[in-house]
């Protein structure tokens, strides 16, 4: 049969007559072959002719657009111990509906009546602000009256200085009006002496003059009197002024520090006042942080703590919830070096867990199974696995996404890039050079997925 040894066995049989050996001994054979490879070589070129869409595939999980609509868990601000539950899980509550009811475990916190307490508190402060405030004010008119007293006390003693310098003045012109009168005296006098000793005049006009000359010093005498007392009398104005000075100053200043140290007492009785509001509305806040309430619609997912009586610490979680109304998204994650090829508004195919789908992935309009997405945020900084996060979600000019699609599922992601023949997406891999670097200008992301579609 394979003709390796020198009997052959066609010199034996005519293998003609045997199926088998026409079969065998078909001269076309070789032509078929060769037909088979020039088919199969012209389809092989056509198909590396054929365009190819490069892509960037990469794993994802569903989670939701906005953050504000993702499972979440509800924490306590404060310490407690649970009293009660009024939900189960997988229970719909709405906003503001009462998940649970915690107690105080803090010792501070114990008394029933610590709200109203503190109110009376308030209002025994309150009282005391408005008695000090009194005070103040009756302090002020006090202030203003012994200024005003003042004022007009030194007008009156600034009066009696000035008439007594009046007086001094006047007493002054007397005095010299009562020295002239006593030198006239005192001539007339002499000269009377002179006539009488000369015998012009009697002895009786001697003495008539003599007295005379007398009340005329007598007088001089009483007038320097009157001067001194009058000058005695302008110092004690003076003194009586610097007193009134010196005494109502330290009357208004009595006055002021005793205005001050009210004012003072005021302002620190309304700083506690103050406090007191400020524990009032802290202490209602707290009251009000016994219940724990549903911050959106949504449904119960999980009681992560569990049971009555269990205690737990300010900011540990204790119920997990999921919100009802919800704008599904995948985020995908993306190697450094395709990050550069990625574009806000560029089109993205998803491939959903638990959804069948035929996936072509350099043809996406074969491909069967898969859903349109858009990219809408591109994050900046490498997670801890060194992979970047890329949020993407529907694509409204696509078929909608799944119902029954739900948070958490996983999903495989192909982003599509530029159009280029398979040869050459061929030759890329080969060499494992990353896909074509582009930037769309202006809406080319979005024609470009349009295009794609058709």
């Amino acid at each position: 049969m394979l003709n390796i040894s020198k009997n052959k066995v066609s010199n034996f049989l005519d293998l003609n007559n045997y199926k088998a050996g026409k079969a065998t001994l078909h001269n076309n054979q070789h032509k078929l072959f060769r037909r088979v490879l020039i088919t199969s070589a012209i389809l092989v070129i056509i198909i590396l002719l054929l365009p190819w869409t490069q892509n960037i595939t990469s794993k994802g999980i569903v989670t939701t657009l906005k953050p504000n609509q993702r499972p979440q868990t509800l924490q306590s601000p404060i310490p407690g111990r649970i009293d009660a539950w009024f939900v189960q899980e997988g229970d719909y509550v709405k906003a503001g509906d009462t998940i649970l009811k915690i107690s105080e475990i803090k010792s501070e916190y114990f008394d029933d009546q610590l709200t109203t307490r503190t109110s009376d508190q308030i209002k025994a402060k309150s009282a005391s602000v408005n008695a000090y405030r009194g005070k103040v004010d009756a302090l002020k008119n006090q202030y203003n009256a012994l200024q005003q007293e003042q004022k007009l006390k030194l007008e009156q003693a600034k009066n009696k200085l000035m008439q007594s310098k009046l007086k001094v003045q006047s007493d002054s012109i007397d005095l010299e009006a009562a020295k002239t009168k006593s030198n006239i005296a005192k001539t007339q006098f002499e000269r009377t002496v002179s006539l009488q000793e000369e015998g012009l005049k009697a002895v009786k006009d001697v003495e008539e003059y003599r007295n005379k000359l007398q009340e005329a010093t007598a007088k001089l005498i009483s007038q320097e009197n009157k001067l001194l007392a009058s000058k005695n009398e302008v110092i004690n104005a003076e003194l009586s002024v610097s007193t009134i000075i010196t005494s109502y100053n330290d009357k208004i200043a009595k006055a002021q520090s005793d205005l001050y140290s009210a004012e003072s007492s005021a302002l620190d009785t309304e700083a506690q006042v103050s406090k007191l509001e400020n524990s009032l509305a802290n202490y209602t806040k707290r009251n009000s942080l016994q219940y724990i309430v549903a911050p959106q619609d949504g449904y119960i997912n999980k009681a992560i703590k569990s049971g009555i009586g269990e205690t737990f610490k300010e900011g540990e979680p204790l119920v997990g919830i999921m919100p009802a109304n919800y704008d599904l998204a995948v985020e995908m994650f993306v190697k450094p070096i395709d990050l550069p090829l990625l574009h806000l508004g560029e089109h993205v195919q998803v491939q959903f867990d638990g959804w069948p789908a035929i996936v072509f992935s350099g043809w996406p309009n074969v491909s069967y199974g898969t859903y349109g997405a858009v990219i809408v945020a591109i994050e900046n900084f490498a997670n801890a696995n060194g992979m970047y996060r890329v949020l993407i979600t529907r694509d409204p000019d696509y078929e909608p996404w799944p119902e029954a699609l739900r948070v958490g599922s996983g999903a495989q992601t192909i982003a599509l890039l530029e159009d280029v023949p398979i040869w050459f997406e061929i030759w890329r891999q080969i060499n494992s050079f990353p896909p074509n670097f582009y930037t769309p200008n202006g809406n080319e992301a979005s024609k470009a997925s349009d295009a794609k579609k058709k």
